[in-house]
């Protein structure tokens, strides 16, 4: 047995000897890829509750067998391979178990570009421990390969044949799969549960390569902007004009990290309520409104992206990280254009979630990050609230009153997993509950909240005039498998076993608009990219802009699209639409959801031919106007074609 796994070749006599320790070498590496995986399966179900099904535990060890056998081709020896196919194969394994066990879905392909974010987030072990999960892998395949030997290259080039394939004709890669191993749209776990990790990734990876198209066309462009209608800005929201010197009020958009109301948490059994009576008294005032948010537990640049831009996310991914690829008239630079000084604020790295270049693109004048700020009252590694506020407050103070108006954008830190507190914040507040991640949210929403509300107090009276909007960005995770959630039967452990109310839980957070001196708007529900729009109907701004393709104010039915799935708020009522799935009621919000999408590809990372649609329907119209006084005679082939697809 010792020569067996110490030894990459026989020393036995003759041909035969030599093929027949080649074998049991085989049987060797492959055993040991199955005993790590029994025991890998095993162990993370027990540990986190995450786990393919029972049916798709043969083809998952059996994509498994299929990569460690082509590592092995690559060995050294049994014993080095045992080694690196465990370390590698661990690490996807427990990365995978950890993201579905705390944000519900599994590694996507779009993941890979966005962990760099972990470095400049975790520090002390965490901070090593995800350095150890990208270096040792890495290191034990070098250590591993057989330099000298033409197998490991045969090995490799196989390897790189079968991604230049992939990569070269995605398409008919995705609709094999898919016709093999099935594909749950709107539930990612789903889809991990019945494929296993190797045949997910790669699926999903074909799935993204396939989508890649080409930016739409002016035409495609119309099409969708046709199928939104044209019409004025809405009237819901009158504003107030202000007599000042001024062009315009001042505009404090304040995005609260993991901010969330814990007193549905019933089975917590909370000894009080966590949220401030002052802020509980405002909510009310403004019908306790609730903001849609496109992300559940973290990926908060996707709630920013809506907030300033005005489209919905609708991808396990970050919208900053690499579809964000033109520079864009979103809120701050649309606000630029008529004199207004744009400022964000966040203390955290510059540079993370890409967070330099995308608000450079969308049009702020300055970013405040953990390098601007003195990192003076910290809970754990996040700035508190109270210092951050007092330090903006500090900043912006002089220009309140000042000459040119000012849009103030804060997005605060405090409040991340695992949510701590320092000893100037001792805890207030128990729970009956064993999970621990509940009663110390609470806390921090305590903290939060108080600390916002004295923030408020003083902004709103040295500015009373000024437009305030403020949301949490997405849920608190609470635990593995919605844990806090579940135990109160907010949401189930899976989303395969949501209900429809379930989906609007997932994504609904605290949301106040204030219109200065009137004081709090009743906006109903409203997802997070029809806030611009709502702004500038409270500045009476009319002028065109991209902010109105998605949401008016006087929209009577609220679209809320994620991940594989939307949902339509009307009122009370709640349509829960699941891609892939025909559903009666669910066409109309179907196709806006496909030609928001083309704006967005368009707007984004295209031609941004929608920007100059308003200039194109001036000029159609006046054609239009011509031919009507002149007689519909005159009109040639080409000038009918073009007015086929006039907005």
């Amino acid at each position: 047995m010792h020569r067996f796994i110490h030894s990459s070749s026989s020393n036995c006599p003759g041909g035969t000897g030599a093929a027949t320790a080649r074998v049991r070498e085989w049987m060797w590496a492959l055993g040991l890829v199955t005993l790590w995986y029994l025991l890998a399966q095993t162990g993370i179900a027990f540990a986190l509750g995450v786990s393919p099904e029972a049916g798709a535990w043969p083809r998952d060890l059996g994509a498994h067998l299929f990569v460690g056998g082509l590592l092995f081709m690559m060995a050294r020896s049994v014993m080095r391979f045992a080694l690196a196919m465990g370390v590698l194969f661990s690490a996807f394994t427990v990365s995978n178990a950890i993201k579905l066990a705390v944000l519900g879905g599994p590694v996507m392909p779009d993941d890979f570009v966005a962990a760099k974010n972990l470095f400049l987030l975790l520090e002390g072990w965490q901070l090593w421990g995800s350095v150890a999960m990208l270096a040792l892998p890495v290191a034990s395949l070098l250590w591993m390969f057989a330099w000298r030997q033409p197998r490991a290259w045969v090995a490799v080039a196989g390897a790189v044949l079968a991604v230049t394939a992939v990569v070269s004709h995605p398409a008919p890669v995705v609709g094999w799969m898919d016709a093999r191993f099935g594909d749950w749209v709107w539930n990612q776990r789903g889809n991990y549960e019945m494929r296993g990790l190797p045949l997910h990734l790669v699926q999903e990876t074909a799935r993204n390569l396939s989508r890649r198209a080409q930016p739409p066309q002016m035409a495609e462009v119309d099409q969708a902007l046709s199928l939104l209608g044209a019409k004025p800005p809405g009237r819901l929201f009158k504003a107030a004009l202000q007599h000042s010197d001024r062009a315009g009020r001042n505009v404090h958009m304040i995005v609260l990290e993991s901010f969330w109301d814990p007193l549905p948490l019933k089975a917590a059994g909370l000894s009080a309520d966590p949220l401030d009576p002052a802020f509980r008294k405002l909510w009310k005032a403004a019908g306790n409104a609730r903001a849609l948010s496109p992300v559940f537990g973290g990926y908060t640049a996707n709630a920013e992206f809506e907030a300033l831009c005005g489209f919905p996310v609708q991808t396990d991914a970050v919208f900053f990280e690499g579809r964000l690829r033109r520079d864009v008239p979103c809120l701050p630079r649309h606000l630029g254009e008529a004199g207004y000084r744009s400022v964000a604020s966040h203390p955290n790295a510059a540079p993370f979630w890409n967070r330099i270049n995308a608000y450079r693109r969308v049009g702020f004048e300055q970013y405040w990050s953990d390098r601007n700020f003195v990192l003076d009252d910290m809970n754990g590694e996040f700035l508190s609230d109270a210092s951050l506020y007092r330090q903006v407050l500090e900043r912006i103070g002089p220009e309140l009153g000042g000459g040119r108006p000012l849009f103030n954008y804060v997005l605060t830190y405090f409040g991340h997993l695992d949510y701590p507190l320092n000893e100037a914040r001792p805890p207030v507040i128990t729970a009956a509950t064993d999970n621990g991640l509940v009663s110390a949210y609470a806390n921090t929403v305590y903290y939060k909240s108080r600390e916002l509300m004295h923030f408020l107090t003083e902004l709103r009276r040295r500015d009373p005039d000024a437009i305030v909007v403020l949301f949490g960005d997405h849920l608190p995770s609470l635990g593995w498998n919605h844990g806090g959630y579940a135990e109160s039967g907010l949401l189930a452990a899976s989303r395969s076993e949501f209900d429809d109310a379930m989906f609007r839980t997932l994504v609904a957070t605290p949301l106040i608009v204030i219109d200065g001196r009137r004081g709090p708007v009743r906006t109903g529900d409203l997802p997070i990219y029809a806030l611009p729009a709502l702004v500038l109907d409270l500045l009476g701004d009319e002028r065109e802009t991209m902010l109105r393709f998605a949401a008016h104010a006087d929209d009577v039915v609220r679209v809320r699209p994620l991940p594989g799935v939307h949902f339509t708020v009307e009122g009370k009522a709640l349509t829960v639409c699941r891609d892939g799935d025909a559903q009666i009621g669910c066409e109309a919000s179907s196709a806006w959801v496909e030609a928001i999408s083309v704006l967005k590809r368009d707007l984004f990372n295209g031609g941004q031919h929608a920007l100059q649609a308003p200039d194109r329907l001036r000029r159609l119209q006046t054609v239009e106007l011509e031919v009507e006084e002149l007689g519909s005679d005159g009109l040639d082939d080409g000038i009918a074609n073009e007015t086929d697809n006039d907005v």
